[in-house]
């Protein structure tokens, strides 16, 4: 694959920047392209047609990445809006017993939104963070017939971890529980194909892989689910007919647009449209495929310091490694070379993105050689 080709079209500073769990890079069109979506538009007298031809743009975009229907897709400010507003939805959750299962180890504000969104009679379960949630088994012990809803991480930041979504949704599915996936750490990076996998829900954020900055989350809701979604956070653009005008008269949008809410933003879509649509040119496969390979020249020089996994099936599309009493000296040597990764408990985190190479990885191993 020749990624310098694809270096040439993102804004990078000198070095190599191996961030991307966190912040993926802007594309260098990303200004041009502004201007003609957003900016020309508020030159008109009526900017709001184009304006909302951006969204129009920016769940097109989601549909290819994702090969679904893009009317299926809402625009939302973040993951944690999403989340909450799928959970207001849905009358299923306050039922007596009811009952949703997340791991100990997602990310916190999912978590967070659960505890004040979920009915007070509804029981929060955690899969203990103890366990290993790439395992199959695990997940099949945990998601009993009485769960009414599973919180699904695609892929873990902290710990590089892939859980088995193929397995978990059918198996949920097949016992009666809602799956309601995050896809925040792989969509771009990890294929994801919801025409096959169809679960009930899915939520995911464009800052990270998809490299559309802040502010540009969306939900995904299936066809089949939506009739049975009564969201409470609405506005006009809820509204079946937003330019209707009637303030006796609400009517749930048909598609899963019943959950976009008051005046939207637009900006930060214009911005995701964009590289998202880039991204979905490309393919998730071979991202994939791109970033595996990078992972594992690492690899092969660290094996006992990964602690991650390091079989492909289990691994997202980042890699931890902990180098014990020499953490803190590495990771002081690797910023003073502009080499840009981070830290959490388990170790450093490193993944790279399509405009990596494997110049980029073996810039990473010298520098840690040396210490």
């Amino acid at each position: 694959m020749n990624a310098n080709r694809y270096k040439s079209d993102f804004k990078l500073n000198a070095g190599s920047y191996l961030l991307n769990h966190s912040i993926g890079r802007c594309l260098k069109s990303t200004e041009e392209s502004l201007h003609q979506t957003f900016f020309s538009a508020w030159e008109k007298d009526e900017p709001w047609n184009d304006w909302l031809g951006i969204i129009d743009n920016f769940r097109s975009a989601l549909g290819a990445l994702f090969n679904a229907p893009s009317e299926e897709f809402c625009p939302q400010t973040n993951l944690s809006s999403a989340i909450t507003k799928i959970i207001m939805s849905l009358d299923i959750l306050k039922q007596p017993g009811a009952a949703v299962l997340m791991s100990e180890i997602d990310f916190p504000t999912i978590g967070f939104a659960l505890q004040h969104a979920l009915p007070d009679s509804c029981q929060l379960r955690y899969i203990p963070k103890t366990l290993d949630i790439t395992d199959a088994n695990v997940w099949n012990e945990y998601l009993k017939t009485d769960v009414t809803m599973a919180v699904l991480t695609h892929a873990y930041s902290n710990t590089g971890q892939l859980a088995p979504l193929n397995d978990i949704v059918k198996r949920a599915k097949e016992r009666g529980i809602l799956p309601i996936i995050d896809v925040a750490q792989s969509a771009g990076i990890v294929p994801i194909d919801l025409d096959q996998l169809k679960p009930n829900f899915m939520v995911g954020s464009s800052v990270k892989w998809l490299c559309g900055g802040p502010g540009a989350a969306y939900l995904w809701v299936n066809a089949e689910q939506i009739e049975g979604c009564r969201p409470k956070d609405v506005g006009w653009f809820s509204h079946e007919n937003p330019f209707e005008f009637n303030i006796h008269d609400f009517r749930y949008h048909p598609s899963s647009l019943r959950f976009w809410g008051g005046t939207p933003s637009v900006l930060p879509f214009a911005i995701a449209a964009q590289s998202i649509s880039y991204f979905a040119e490309i393919g998730s496969a071979q991202l994939r495929e791109h970033n595996q390979k990078l992972m594992d020249i690492v690899i092969a020089e660290f094996d006992k310091e990964i602690t991650s996994p390091k079989i492909e099936a289990q691994r997202s599309g980042t890699m931890v490694l902990h180098f014990s009493d020499k953490q803190e000296r590495i990771l002081t040597e690797l910023k003073k070379e502009n080499v840009v990764v981070d830290a959490r408990d388990l170790g450093m985190r490193v993944s790279p993105h399509i405009y990596n190479d494997v110049e980029d990885m073996e810039k990473f191993i010298r520098v840690v050689k040396r210490i």
